[in-house]
């Protein structure tokens, strides 16, 4: 049941408790054991190996294929189970087998298009890191990628993408986003008369793919800096991918093609709003009459007062880059500032992380 109008933040959490005892409040404080657990039992390999296997497994069978000591399997376990990411099965010896939980085959294995495994570890291994100088972060104003890893953040995403290693895992991350979400932010609306798509800072090209299963008829150039092209050649976009394409640039620096749609998805977060609007500006001035811009985001409510998830999300913006989560007034005023007119500008919430935001450039439609 959504929470009245007039339901405090202190009112709810009295509702959730019992008084005198702090449920809430223990439950945050204790929250990081519960992402570590689960980020744990994935790099160990616990999920794929419970997927690989023909019957349920012990504590002693998984310690010993994954090479972990037995004591802190079975704690791991017991504690994968408490938070329902496996099943335990009790045999009549007591001994305890464990398998995978339906939705833990799903999305904490490797193979599975849905995996959410490459998520896990990056934000296991680097927002993690991250958010250990969240106060810091808060203070200061700015990210935190100097103390979490000794690298300059002057360019943004010099220090996002620092290796290879560290910049296939960020676009990792990415593809199995999308391939949860991007289905529904790119039907969201009827992108069907956009023949010609350019995806601004596309990367791995997920979204990409997800536009042209949805629309057979477009195609979609992906734009992104020349490092991230040549591994997103290398190890997401195949040769059966026919209907995308790459150009390599940077969208501040070098000139937009022109085109039916640009698709600005994840980007606009990372920026300030002075930055946001000179690359919207860009796009602007680039896009057909009667074209537009397509902006994804994880929009909050008008008031600022959720979702949670965006809300925390703004912070994670605080510490790993320059920019905000935003509502969708306040980057219906950057399309407005950059040319876009305002009552061109729709907005689709999908009910999921991601919601849509898109504005038409006046002009016959394409």
């Amino acid at each position: 049941m959504a929470d009245s109008p007039g339901m405090n933040l202190s009112t709810r959490a009295a509702a959730a408790a019992p008084a005198g005892y702090p449920r809430k409040i223990l439950g945050y404080m204790e929250g990081f054991l519960v992402s570590k657990t689960l980020f744990t039992a994935c790099e160990l390999g616990v999920f794929d190996l419970l997927l690989g296997s023909q019957r349920p497994l012990s504590a002693v069978e998984i310690s010993q294929m994954v090479g972990a000591s037995l004591d802190g399997m079975q704690r791991l376990l017991a504690a994968c189970a408490g938070l329902e990411l496996l099943n335990a099965h009790c045999q009549d010896d007591g001994e305890v087998l464990y398998s995978n939980t339906e939705q833990a085959g799903v999305y904490l294995t490797r193979g599975n298009p849905l995996s959410l495994y490459h998520s896990i570890q990056y934000n296991s291994r680097t927002i993690y890191l991250c958010w250990h100088y969240l106060t810091d972060a808060v203070r200061e104003g700015c990210n935190q990628y100097h103390k979490a890893f000794g690298v300059s953040s002057k360019d943004l995403f010099e220090a996002m993408y620092r290796s290879e290693e560290e910049m296939v895992k960020f676009m990792q991350l990415m593809s199995s986003i999308w391939n949860i979400c991007g289905r529904d932010v790119v039907t969201a609306f009827d992108l069907s008369p956009f023949r010609v798509i350019y995806d601004l800072g596309g990367s791995h090209g997920a979204l990409a793919k997800q536009c042209t299963s949805a629309y057979p008829e477009c195609t979609v150039t992906i734009f992104d800096l020349p490092k991230v092209v040549h591994t997103a050649r290398e190890h997401f976009v195949t040769v059966g991918d026919q209907r995308i394409d790459f150009h390599e640039g940077d969208f501040f620096k070098d000139p937009l093609p022109e085109a039916d749609l640009y698709v600005l998805a994840r980007i606009l977060h990372d920026w300030t709003d002075e930055r946001c609007i000179e690359l919207l500006t860009k796009v602007y001035q680039s896009c057909k009459p009667g074209g537009g811009v397509l902006v994804v985001e994880a929009l909050l409510r008008e008031d600022g007062s959720g979702p949670l998830t965006a809300q925390l999300y703004s912070l994670n913006m605080l510490v790993q880059t320059e920019g905000r989560e935003r509502t969708a007034p306040q980057y219906a005023a950057l399309l407005t500032a950059a040319g876009f007119s305002q009552a061109r500008v729709e907005v689709r919430r999908t009910g999921k992380t991601y919601d849509a935001v898109l504005a038409r450039k006046e002009g016959p439609a394409v």
